[in-house]
Order: C-alpha cells, then structure tokens, then sequence
C-alpha cells in the first residue's frame, strides 16, 4: 500500500470522526423554532387526513351526480388510502437522498393541487385518478413526519411534538369528514331553499 492511499484513508477516517464529535443541535421546548416545528407538523398530519377523508360523507352524492353504484362510489376513498400505502415504499427513501422538508412541503402542495382539480373533473374516472393521485402526495407527509420530529426536536421533548403531530392526524380525519358533509349538505339544500322556509325559523 502506498504512503499517498495510507495518508488519504487517514484523512478520511479523521474527518469522519470530527462530523460525529460535532454536537446535534436539536430544537428545544419553549424556543420559537420549536413553536414553529409543532405547528408546521401539526397543520400537515391535519390536511394530510382531512384531504384523504373528506371525500367520506359524500359518496351517496357522488354515487347520484355520476350514475354509479354506491359500492364504487366508496372506491374514490378505498383508492386513496391504497396508493397512499404505495406511496410509503418511495417517500422515505426519496427523503433520504433530498432531504425531509421539501419532501413534506411537496407533498402537500401536490394533494392541494390534485383536490383543486378534482372539483373540475366532469367524470367518474377523472375523480378516481385525482383521488389516486392525492393519495400518492400524501404519503409524502404520511412517511416522513414522525422521522422529521425525531431528527429535529431534541430527545427529551420529541415525545410531546410527536403527540401532537399525531393529534393533527386524528383531528384532520374527523374535521374533513365534519366540514365536507356540512358544506355538501349546505350547498344542496341552498338550491332548494325557498323564502317562504324562514318563516318555520321566526320566533312568535
């Protein structure tokens, strides 16, 4: 082995062993950037789950507005959630090799995009595809977040962030559910609605 290969590993191994004897700065509780970490991870497990479950209260109005079977309306939510278990064999993989933030930020924007267009889609199978497709960006979010809490938030308080990341799941899915049916059920019955209607509603 020459002296130049034996110097080169030396100076490999040398700036290994500095990258690991630099501390990790985690983010503490109580710090603003904490504040804006919890949030930020809170507000996107919230629309992750509310824009993969928003579509459940009104599948019998979709099932009516395209002609099709109740049982194939629910495919619009049964497909989501399949290609969101998909997506989760990419989405971490893709976060290591660019980074956790613009993986999450990407995702979010996507399913935002693909919702926006699926209230355009004139038919049954152009929802389908957007469904798919919000839940394929969603699994972007879905994967990455809980990693992103652990590598970021210091030990000690990764659990509280993580618990409210996940409170941001379980609230998302019930308001999206929540919202979709009350919008739904206000618009359809706003074109029915008639003045002569208040009048049940004025105290005598």
């Amino acid at each position: 082995m020459s002296r130049t290969t034996i110097l080169d590993d030396a100076t490999a191994s040398d700036i290994d062993e500095q990258r690991h004897s630099q501390p990790v700065q985690f983010i503490k509780r109580g710090t603003a950037p904490f504040m804006r970490v919890t949030l930020a991870l809170f507000s996107a497990g919230l629309a992750t789950f509310a824009l993969l479950y928003c579509v459940q209260p009104i599948l019998p109005v979709l099932s009516q507005e395209f002609g099709v079977s109740p049982a194939s309306s629910s495919v619009s939510l049964s497909i989501s959630t399949a290609m969101l278990a998909i997506g989760l064999l990419f989405t971490g993989p893709l976060s290591d090799a660019i980074g956790r933030k613009p993986v999450m930020v990407t995702a979010l924007l996507l399913a935002s995009c693909c919702t926006l267009l699926s209230t355009m889609m004139t038919s049954w199978h152009g929802i389908l595809i957007m469904r798919a497709l919000i839940g394929l960006s969603l699994s972007g979010v879905a994967a990455v977040g809980m990693t992103y809490l652990s590598e970021e938030i210091h030990p000690s308080f990764v659990a509280f962030s993580m618990g409210l990341y996940i409170s941001g799941n379980s609230i998302g899915g019930m308001s999206g559910r929540l919202l979709s049916g009350v919008m739904t059920d206000f618009l359809t019955g706003a074109s029915r609605w008639r003045p002569s209607d208040a009048l049940r509603w004025r105290p005598r």
